[in-house]
């Protein structure tokens, strides 16, 4: 690896003669500069502040191969697209939709050191081949792209982020940056706690997003408010993304748009993934106007233009809101995030905080059997046994990891740690899933006071992400009704103002 004493100005010729930057952005030398001084870095910056250039600058200052964990294969592409300068080392990206034999050719060549820059999906990370062939390439650094995706406190939780801490391990520990658009202090310290990262460095940045207008429409009744957000969607400018929570409801908000003359299509996680892709690239390509999704649909998608970002349903945390109301305007031009609220909304999801939960006798028998195994075991076949679903072994599973009972291995398997008996590791880890459980409640709780808040809601929104900021804002249905503001009723579905 190159020495750390790189100067300022050489960072920056780097930047400008292989990624054609004028100027490094706020926050981008700082990182780099605690990179390659040897510290594991978290940056945590709003989406389009250029996250990415760090570990670009960075792994061309050190020696060895980059490695980039990013969830999905769409923002591998984008990520390996923007690595194909004539300038750049050779970029690849690994994943599931590579034929085996070309998958196994790209492992070979990142053996041999042909790659700069390796970008793979978590999953891919299960493979112990893959593994070996990254450890004999020497990587210098380690990138977590999406690092929330680490953390049960957070958003977009995903449980194939939670073995990355024991591969950074396998890799004899590589300079590790993790980076994420959205994260509270909570959210960092287990992003931190679960990689493992050392001479941590965290740089945060402002969560501010001025031309983003916020606003809360409140409604009694479930068919007042899909009135509401049909009529609103169709006199707001375009293009824009309806989050509702359930697949039917996102049905049922398209064909209502269809009756009203509006382009829309609707995006859920049962669909095929090839059909998700198309639809995805259509709303991309503007051929149509509006996505009506679940939060499955987002992560990744940098569609500059959006106009905006309505919640037919209460998210579960500020957290998720935060994110994906980030996906408007990213353009800098104005654009709406608003909320259609019904109190009973809060209670339904609350509801929903409770589901997923093992009982302490399972927990035991679960703890019991991995403990009874001579060699590692696989979770999936012992979940069968005492019928466990997929998603409720996960929990489990991480319950018994987070107390110390087992500990997971990068090929997937589990083991027992041997430092608490089963009966004893079964009563810890209910405790943990309680408590979990309890702060799930606790953030929804924030949600609500959010929507039913006469304050500034930009200052009510930052303030619960850590930004010191101070309305009123001027841009927010509360702070224009106390300046006297007109409001438009969504109700009205037209554009004239009324008071």
């Amino acid at each position: 690896m190159r020495k750390s004493s790189i100067s300022t100005a050489e960072i920056a010729r780097v930047a400008r003669e292989t990624l054609s930057f004028e100027t490094l952005r706020p926050g981008q030398e700082e990182a780099v500069r605690a990179l390659l001084e040897g510290h594991d870095t978290l940056v945590v910056q709003p989406t389009g502040s250029g996250k990415s250039a760090i570990y670009q600058i960075a792994g061309l200052l050190l020696d060895g191969v980059t490695v980039v964990v990013s969830p999905l294969i769409a923002l591998q592409k984008d990520q390996v697209d923007a690595l194909e300068a004539p300038e750049l080392p050779q970029a690849v990206a690994v994943n599931s939709t590579q034929p085996a034999r070309e998958r196994n050719d790209q492992i070979a060549e990142i053996e041999r050191g042909t790659f700069q820059y390796v970008l793979l999906a978590p999953e891919q990370l299960r493979k112990p081949e893959i593994i070996e062939s990254l450890k004999n390439a020497n990587p210098a650094l380690f990138v977590v792209d999406e690092a929330h995706c680490i953390s049960e406190w957070g958003h977009d939780f995903r449980p194939d982020y939670l073995a990355l801490g024991q591969i950074v391990e396998a890799l004899d520990h590589p300079r590790l940056l993790a980076l994420t658009a959205t994260a509270t202090e909570r959210v960092r310290l287990e992003i931190a706690e679960r990689l493992g990262m050392r001479s941590l460095k965290v740089f945060v940045r402002g969560f501010d997003r001025p031309n983003i207008h916020l606003r809360v429409d409140r409604f009694k009744t479930e068919a007042e408010k899909q009135e509401a957000v049909v009529h609103r969607a169709r006199w707001s400018d375009k293009p824009g993304i309806i989050y509702t929570r359930t697949r039917k409801a996102a049905e049922d908000i398209v064909s209502a748009l269809a009756d009203e003359g509006v382009a829309a299509l609707f995006y859920h996680g049962g669909m095929k993934a090839a059909e998700r892709h198309e639809i995805q690239e259509r709303f991309m390509a503007n051929k149509t106007e509006i996505m009506v999704a679940t939060n499955a649909f987002g992560m990744g998608v940098d569609k500059p233009d959006i106009r905006f970002v309505f919640h037919f349903d209460v998210p579960e945390s500020l957290d998720s809101y935060y994110q994906e109301i980030g996906r408007a305007g990213r353009d800098g031009a104005k654009a709406q995030a608003l909320l259609f609220y019904r109190h009973q909304d809060i209670g339904s999801q609350s509801f929903k905080t409770g589901e997923g939960k093992v009982e302490p006798q399972v927990l035991e028998e679960l703890a019991a059997r991995i403990a009874d195994q001579d060699r590692p075991a696989d979770p999936e076949e012992i979940g069968q046994e005492i019928g466990l679903s997929p998603r409720k072994l996960t929990s489990a599973l991480q319950r018994l990891t987070d107390v110390g009972a087992t500990e997971t291995l990068p090929d997937g398997a589990v083991r027992s740690t041997g430092a608490a008996d089963p009966g004893e590791a079964a009563r810890q880890a209910a405790e943990e899933h309680e408590a979990r459980t309890k702060a799930r409640r606790e953030r929804l709780e924030q949600m609500r006071e959010y929507a039913e808040t006469s304050s500034c809601r930009r200052e009510f929104l930052l303030r619960y992400l850590g930004d010191e900021y101070e309305g009123p804002c001027g841009s927010c249905d509360n702070c224009e009704r106390a300046a006297g503001v007109p409001n438009v009723d969504t109700s009205e579905g037209t554009r004239r103002e009324v008071v």
